[in-house]
């Protein structure tokens, strides 16, 4: 079979393997910055949580005109060594160098040194993030392979945090500090990103699709983008399911050790599981959107994890058993909120590459990104001043009045579900199902073979 032939129908293991190699240092990351980073921040290096939700969202706004340049710039890009391999290796020792600076930072840094590495750091994972999307895009042409693709990448992510969620529980059995935990999180990112940008690099093909029109951006482009009606419900939906596991993400150490009463390896250990029923999740979620359509599987997922998380509010305190239950529970629904976007984008993105006869997949999963960014600055900018102005505090030994705990656990459980809720409903009526997709692809192999020569 040729490496067109294996491009046009199903992948072998061995793409799918190499192209979602980078998916595990990010996987770590998630995981690491998400949960980790700002309470170390916080509780070690002496960061008040409200400097922290300041400097994190002046970065997001910062950060903002970014994705759409890069997505520009990656359509446009045209190199020997192909289009996202370039940018892939051009992450990579970006993203290393900001995450030393920050999991190694140590006591008397300043708001603005937050704002600085943070930024690079976002900057390096939107660079590694866009280029991987829109490679995928490109390496599944069909609807439901795209679906075995990004769960496949999810899987690989999966495994890196699962990697990086025992670094708390070997570190404290070898009875070092729970900073010495976050910086070992840092370490395994520095040392892994670069082995799998090479990895994804070598042996992962790319194919360029041909442009038909002139590729000169005019800014009515990028708004017909903006405001095509299934981006902008793909756009809601990602600001959407960003937001509620990243508020969950944001309180879920301070929810965990002073509402429920366990340590910090136990909490880990609860968060592992969350994670490592990805890996029967995710293959879950590609079959029963290969059944049952992606928009209805998304639906039903985001209403499961919803219901699920409800049960956090009778788990008794320190219940491991039950509360790995409701953990599982939670995982296996929310694994494939990413997947399943994803893979709707790439089938938009083949829509607009129709309309409009020019490639802009890298910028559609930027405008994505940027909607998932943007709600991941307002998770932290919103939830983090919150909790400081309801009187909590988050200092190792500090004690908490009852009001406090009380703030803490009704903002743990009900902004993750309003914004979860909320995700689904976005979808509600997708009609690019994928008999609409098939015909969208045959139009595409139409347009393609008239650009390149081989209509007759």
């Amino acid at each position: 079979m040729s490496r067109d032939d294996e491009l046009d129908g199903r992948l072998p293991w061995r793409i799918l393997l190499a192209y979602s190699a980078p998916s595990l240092p990010q996987g770590m990351l998630d995981v690491a910055s998400s949960v980790f980073l700002m309470p170390y921040l916080a509780t070690h290096v002496g960061i008040g949580l409200a400097t922290l939700g300041s400097a994190f969202f002046w970065v997001r706004l910062i950060d903002v005109g970014v994705d759409p340049v890069l997505g520009q710039l990656m359509d446009r890009t045209t190199t020997p060594l192909g289009r996202y391999r370039v940018w892939t290796l051009i992450g990579a020792p970006i993203l290393m160098l900001a995450m030393y600076q920050l999991f190694m930072a140590s006591k008397g840094i300043d708001e603005a040194y937050i704002i600085v590495w943070v930024l690079v750091m976002y900057v390096a994972t939107s660079i590694m993030g866009l280029a991987q999307s829109a490679w995928g895009a490109t390496l599944a042409t069909h609807y439901h392979e795209r679906s075995r693709l990004y769960g496949v990448s999810t899987v690989v992510g999966i495994c890196g945090a699962i990697i990086v969620l025992a670094a708390p529980v070997l570190v404290q059995a070898l009875g070092q500090s729970d900073a010495s935990a976050v910086q070992s999180m840092g370490w395994l990112i520095i040392v892994s990103t670069p082995l799998m940008a090479v990895l994804a690099a070598w042996l992962t093909p790319e194919r360029l699709r041909p442009t038909i029109k002139s590729p000169k951006f005019a800014f009515r482009e990028y708004l017909s983008l903006v405001t095509k009606p299934d981006l902008f419900r793909l756009f809601l939906a990602q600001t959407a399911l960003t937001m509620g596991p990243g508020w969950m993400g944001a309180l879920y150490l301070f929810f965990f050790r002073d509402v429920l009463g366990f340590s910090v390896a136990q909490a880990s250990l609860l968060l592992g599981v969350y994670t490592v029923v990805g890996l029967i999740g995710a293959p879950l979620t590609v079959r029963a959107a290969s059944r049952f359509g992606k928009h209805r599987t998304l639906i039903f997922t985001t209403t499961a994890y919803s219901v699920g998380l409800c049960a956090v509010v009778v788990l008794p305190q320190g219940d491991m058993r039950l509360a790995s239950a409701i953990m599982a529970w939670c995982g296996v629904m929310a694994i494939g909120f990413g997947l399943i976007v994803q893979s709707m984008m790439a089938d938009v993105a083949d829509e607009v590459r129709l309309e409009q006869g020019k490639e802009r997949t890298s910028l559609i999963y930027a405008v994505n990104a940027l909607a998932a960014k943007v709600a991941s600055a307002f998770s932290i900018i919103v939830a983090y001043p919150l909790l400081q102005a309801f009187g909590f505090n988050p200092a190792d030994g500090a004690v908490n009045t009852p009001a406090a705990i009380m703030n803490l656990a009704v903002m743990f459980i009900a902004g993750p579900i309003v914004f979860v809720l909320l995700g689904g409903a976005c979808i509600i009526g997708w009609t690019l199902t994928a008999e609409r997709h098939a015909e969208i692809r045959r139009r595409l192999a139409a347009m393609d073979a008239t650009a390149t020569g081989r209509g007759g």
